[in-house]
């Protein structure tokens, strides 16, 4: 087996272990194969030493390919997500969307057992989302949700509308990938770091101490906020990896949309600008607009029914990537 197989497995914390095993069964054949040259009568017994070393070692390189393909197809869709949900265009109305919206992907996270923890919230005045982030964990987590960012859009008639008039309003989903491989390395000296006392529940640790964290990224003036952990560290080390989601996020669209004329298969660009769906309350419908499929029972879909969406859309984008590879 060439070394730079070996160094590969020996190089990744998962494969290391095994890897050392495997490099004993490397030294076993080489023993063996000694013993065979240098004495013809020990041919036999040389033979079927190599047939057993061969034999472990092939089941222990199948057990490590395994294992490396299944980290990196982790690395191509992360089991752990970074959601963001901010109020758009429409006022009070726009946050309460918003936290429409957050609660919709609270309750589809429940029905799939993955895990659901806030981040930060910022409420409006009657109770919505100004802006608000969720970290979300479990299986399949990117791959299920990674074509929900973008501009969502309501229309409804709002309780305080007494004259019946239907209202417009927008709020912006964006989802990161949590990636345990990083491309990119945060530089100290590019962050500002700021603590407060967070707001709302907690108890009087919560209050009274200066748990909440703030960082902005001075180069391109990102800000993120982390205030949820109990510890002003931990809500440091989640701060940091939002950071570093967001940047390596904006650096992928970057290359993407460099690329998007020669992409025919893709669904949308992956903005948060980019209008794709519209929940019409009235007609008790959803549409995506990058699929151009429309949905009824919007009460359920928001009650997290969202997998015949999510279906349609996967089903969609592998129709475009296949289309565009013949093409190509």
């Amino acid at each position: 087996m060439p070394d730079t197989d070996l160094s590969r497995y020996k190089e990744n914390p998962k494969t290391a272990y095994m890897a050392g095993q495997l490099e004993g069964l490397l030294k076993k054949e080489k023993e063996a194969l000694e013993l065979k040259n240098s004495d013809i009568s020990l041919s036999a017994l040389a033979d079927e030493d190599l047939k057993n070393i061969y034999g472990q070692m092939a089941e222990l390189k199948k057990h490590l390919d395994e294992i490396l393909k299944e980290e990196e197809a982790e690395e191509e869709f992360p089991n752990e997500i970074i959601l963001e949900v901010r109020a758009g265009a429409g006022g009070e109305e726009a946050a309460l969307f918003a936290e429409i919206l957050a609660n919709m992907y609270k309750k589809y996270a429940e029905r799939k057992g993955w895990a659901f923890l806030e981040i930060d919230i910022s409420k409006s005045d009657l109770g919505g989302f100004k802006d608000a982030s969720f970290e979300i964990r479990g299986k399949d987590v990117y791959k299920i949700l990674r074509f929900e960012t973008g501009v969502h859009r309501v229309q409804r008639i709002p309780e305080t509308e007494k004259s019946g008039r239907v209202h417009t309003s927008t709020a912006s989903v964006a989802i990161l990938p949590v990636r345990k491989i990083h491309k990119l390395v945060l530089n100290p000296a590019d962050l500002e770091i700021e603590f407060s006392r967070a707001g709302g529940k907690g108890g009087q640790n919560v209050n009274k101490v200066e748990t909440a964290v703030r960082i902005t990224h001075k180069p391109t003036g990102m800000t993120v906020r982390s205030t949820a952990q109990r510890s002003q560290s931990a809500n440091k080390e989640k701060a940091l990896e939002i950071l570093t989601a967001k940047l390596e996020e904006e650096e992928r669209l970057t290359n993407e949309q460099k690329l998007s004329a020669d992409r025919k298969g893709q669904i949308g660009t992956g903005d948060r600008s980019e209008k794709i769906r519209t929940y019409n309350y009235l007609q008790d419908r959803i549409t995506d607009h990058r699929v151009k499929e429309s949905w009824h029972n919007i009460n359920a879909i928001l009650d997290g029914g969202l997998d015949k969406v999510f279906q349609e859309l996967e089903s969609k984008f592998e129709t475009g990537v296949a289309e565009a590879a013949r093409e190509n």
